[in-house]
């Protein structure tokens, strides 16, 4: 784990968030960036499947993990550049600990930022509202500035209707 002295709040990880599930993610193209959404349910098991070819990786996660391990579930929403396929930023609106990501390209940088709730409201509307609102920032904070530069905002907002149309849908159903 990166000294912690770098960053105002949250943590700073060495290692990459667990990988996308193509199977679990569907996709919704906003021009210069692409928003997955995601159901997921982590465990200690599936962390462990997740991280078989990085033990080094998984050592961290399982360090800074609670007694007994690391469960939660819920809806993540994945921002990728269009064209280089990198995943900057991650919303993780978990029931129990919800949080998000700004995921550097450089040294598997991967800072991860704790949400308040109680202050914040829901996390899933208020991730949305980084999509419309502050999109190109976080970008930039993740290293994203030539894919924030390229952002269309028309585009943009069509797309996060159509997450939050996704999201809703999900909820819905379970």
């Amino acid at each position: 784990m990166s000294d912690a002295s770098e960053v105002r709040y949250g943590v700073v990880y060495d290692v990459q968030p667990e990988p996308i599930d193509p199977s679990a993610t569907t996709w919704v193209e906003a021009g210069a960036v692409r928003f997955g959404i995601e159901s997921r349910n982590v465990t200690p098991e599936s962390l462990r499947e997740a991280y078989k070819d990085d033990p080094e990786g998984l050592a961290e996660i399982e360090a800074s993990s609670p007694e007994g391990g690391f469960s939660d579930e819920g809806v993540s929403i994945h921002v990728l550049g269009a064209e280089d396929g990198h995943e900057y930023l991650r919303f993780d609106a978990f029931a129990g600990d919800p949080h998000y990501h700004y995921i550097h390209r450089a040294g598997d940088r991967n800072h991860w930022v704790p949400f308040d709730d109680v202050a914040g409201g829901d996390m899933v509307e208020f991730a949305l509202g980084c999509l419309r609102d502050r999109l190109a920032a976080m970008l930039s904070e993740a290293g994203g500035e030539a894919v924030a530069a390229s952002l269309d905002a028309r585009v943009q907002a069509t797309a996060v209707d159509e997450v939050a149309r996704r999201i809703r849908s999900l909820e819905s159903a379970s």
